[in-house]
């Protein structure tokens, strides 16, 4: 900054200048969950539009599966956040067949995810099947609902970004 000019707009941001307009993007939580909820919460603030989608009309949700949301989802970004539901492979099914943008399943990278052989035994075709990321976010140690949403926010934005989500400096 020289002279009170700011001339890199993400420092102008941290300094008060107005965001730029939300990008238009789609983040669909899938599966009521802590996680979810706090997903919905902050995602907007990060240019998101948001829904949750839960097959059980008992939870609540306002969409019950990805055929009910309508429009162009190429810019939609699928988080599942419970990998344990039974309707895991059915909606991740779903998900694949729409063409979303980005479909993603949490879960501990050290074992095979249940979405796979829950696509498999549904007839998804392993390609297909490569095409859902796991784990999600970045690596940042996540423990709790809160932490596990800032990074798959922080990998979401990274990927939106066309970054790495690395660290990208070096001490000197």
């Amino acid at each position: 900054m020289s002279g009170g000019v700011v001339s890199d707009p993400a420092c102008g941001v941290a300094h008060g200048a107005p965001a730029p307009e939300a990008t238009g993007r789609v983040l669909v939580a899938v599966f009521d969950s802590p996680v979810a909820e706090v997903l919905l919460r902050w995602a907007p603030e990060l240019g998101f539009r948001t829904v949750l989608l839960d097959p059980d009309p008992a939870r609540g949700a306002g969409v019950t599966a990805l055929a009910h949301l309508t429009g162009d989802l190429s810019d939609a970004d699928v988080v599942v956040t419970d990998h344990h539901r039974p309707e895991l492979g059915e909606v991740l099914r779903d998900a694949l067949a729409r063409r979303v943008r980005w479909v993603g399943v949490m879960g501990n990278p050290r074992h095979e995810g249940p979405h796979v052989a829950a696509l498999a035994a549904l007839g998804v075709p392993p390609e297909e099947v490569t095409r859902v990321h796991r784990p999600i976010g970045l690596d940042i140690g996540s423990r709790t609902p809160a932490e596990i949403a800032l990074s798959t926010l922080a990998g979401l934005l990274a990927d939106r970004n066309g970054r790495s989500g690395g660290a990208a400096h070096r001490p000197r």
